[in-house]
């Protein structure tokens, strides 16, 4: 299915091929708001999604910040003030506008918000072509590191805008979508994974993030995990039996929540008579039942594991299983055009690790053995979120799909659902 919201571009991250991926990942960036209205640019309701208009200035803020302001002899910044606008957590380069508060703000404008792009675009061009710059090679890591962070926020963008539009009482559509192919629902088959020493974190050639890192031995008892995450049918199943109301399920931060919040099912979902509906990106439509559950929390999830007698994975388990999978053994990614978790399209023992939606594991965002945060604005990157939060792996239905890797560890908070997560079950041997 190709999807006319992706650009199609060569994106591979030798030396040579710098300079193009970096202007198809940018113009990615923009190909995704073309089905947007003005009016739509500068839209927030809540404090955790931002404006549109914000992600389009922040990804130049940063080459600006970290790679033209100290390596381009002379360059002149597009806008004072943009520093502490478009600054969206670094504390080591000065201050930020409050996150909650960005839709605030009427300007810039949303042409100027495109033409500080244009500036930056200009000016990151010229520096990569400067092969002889006695930093170059630190150009390049940072180049890298840039558009890898373009890519988050262009996944960022596309669960920001549906939480905006999920907002609105009329579900305003943001582009007319496929419907993913119907599947039938398959029953969950369990797959074995002996105990023992494994390694995981990054080793080897390319990008990764440095908490990632170090690549380092653990050990693990034997675990099964289920062959698929589990899907919208069982997760009705769940909510069927009285999930939300059963306060033996819950952990108790998470029962609090769901009390004050009010919550019957993960979000966007909308019973009408007797029949289920969620909220897309291409509007309201029938659930799919064979479709991977998506918009839950950690919280939920810990509560259907309870429920269904098994448990999450941990991160190492879901990477161990990750590593032995081939390539092709994957969902679907923004270049699919679905734009929303599809039921399991191959036969493989296991389905869907990588698309469609985020996996929830059970383990906390903390460093890997031997971890050191580096100084300055990039160690601000990763290291400093790693408290409160749990790791999930796998990449969604909106992550580019040259993006995601078997190493990739995501965070959010427990009660956060308006990413595309879901979750599959694993089991003691």
């Amino acid at each position: 299915m190709s999807n006319t919201l992706v650009a199609k571009s060569p994106l591979t991250t030798d030396d040579n091929s710098l300079i193009n991926r970096y202007a198809a990942i940018r113009n990615q960036t923009e190909v995704l708001c073309q089905p947007l209205a003005i009016e739509d640019y500068g839209l927030q309701t809540a404090a955790f999604a931002s404006p549109v208009k914000w992600h389009l200035a922040h990804t130049a803020w940063f080459f600006e910040t970290m790679v033209l302001i100290p390596y381009l002899k002379d360059y002149r910044e597009f806008h004072a003030g943009y520093d502490q606008l478009f600054n969206s957590y670094y504390d080591t380069i000065g201050n930020h506008h409050p996150r909650a508060e960005r839709g605030l703000l009427s300007r810039p404008l949303v042409d100027e918000v495109y033409q500080y792009r244009r500036h930056v675009d200009e000016h990151m061009q010229q520096l990569l072509q400067d092969d002889k710059h006695v930093s170059y090679q630190e150009i390049q890591r940072r180049s890298i590191l840039g558009l890898n962070h373009e890519q988050q926020h262009q996944e960022l963008m596309l669960t920001d805008i549906k939480y905006n539009f999920g907002y609105h009482p009329m579900k305003p559509v943001y582009s007319e979508l496929p419907e993913s192919p119907i599947v039938v629902q398959q029953p969950v088959k369990w797959i074995d994974f002996s105990g023992g020493l494994y390694t995981i974190g990054f080793t080897g050639e390319g990008f990764s993030y440095d908490n990632e890192m170090p690549h380092h031995t653990l050990y693990t008892q034997g675990y099964r995990l289920a062959s698929r995450p589990v899907n919208n049918g069982e997760y009705i199943d769940f909510i069927t039996d009285g999930g939300y109301r059963n306060s033996d399920l819950w952990l108790s931060d998470a029962w609090t929540v769901i009390q004050q919040q009010n919550w019957q099912a993960p979000l966007y979902w909308q019973k009408i008579e007797d029949q289920w509906f969620y909220f897309t990106l291409g509007g309201m439509r029938a659930i799919d039942l064979a479709a991977p559950v998506t918009h839950v929390s950690f919280f939920e999830t810990a509560a259907y594991a309870r429920w269904a007698d098994k448990r999450l994975p941990t991160e190492a388990e879901w990477e161990i299983a990750a590593t032995q999978q081939p390539k092709m053994n994957k969902g679907n990614f923004v270049e699919d055009g679905f734009l929303q978790p599809a039921g399991p399209q191959c036969n493989a023992p296991l389905q869907q690790l990588f698309g469609d939606v985020w996996e929830w594991t059970q383990s906390p965002y903390t460093p890997y053995p031997g971890y050191r945060q580096q100084h300055g604005p990039l160690g601000e990157y990763n290291g400093k979120f790693m408290s409160s939060q749990i790791v999930l792996r796998g990449g969604s239905c909106v992550t580019p799909a040259d993006h995601i890797r078997s190493t990739y560890r995501n965070f959010f908070y427990p009660q956060e659902r308006w990413q595309f997560s879901g979750f599959r079950l694993a089991e003691d041997q």
